[in-house]
């Protein structure tokens, strides 16, 4: 669980995956997900929640509009560096390094979302892939 725990230091939970990076978001990778991964690092000030999983370009949507951000994803200039290396734990390039990846925030306790009330803050990151089909990033804290 998120939360200060004054000398520990920044470590992976080898025991945590997809299933409980799922339930803290309270995002379930869609049927017919594939490549679902995930991964818990454990932080003195707050754990990082980490899902991956590729979908169909219409669940990925689905995803980002359940999340309530308020604004539609979007692409961004990347123009910095990625903070820190998280999703490459999962075997994966960072996503705001990916050109095209669309993006959006939100803050569930601002948006009232009473399901994520644990949850200070969800990114995701949608990169398109062929088909029809979307890797889904989500980075939650």
């Amino acid at each position: 669980m998120a939360g200060a725990r004054g000398e520990q230091e920044r470590g992976w939970d080898e025991n945590a995956g997809a299933p409980e990076a799922s339930a803290f978001m309270n995002v379930t990778a869609p049927k017919g997900a594939t490549q679902v991964k995930g991964a818990v690092q454990i932080d003195p000030q707050e754990d990082v929640y980490l899902l991956s999983f590729i979908t169909s370009e219409k669940n990925a949507e689905g995803i980002a509009e359940d999340l309530r951000s308020g604004e539609p994803l979007k692409a961004k200039k990347v123009d910095f560096a990625p903070d820190g290396e998280l999703f490459e734990h999962l075997g994966l390039a960072e996503p705001q390094t990916l050109k095209g990846a669309r993006s959006a925030g939100v803050c569930p306790a601002c948006v009232k979302d009473g399901r994520r009330k644990k949850v200070q803050w969800i990114d995701i990151y949608v990169q398109a892939l062929k088909g029809d089909r979307a890797r889904v990033y989500l980075k939650a804290f």
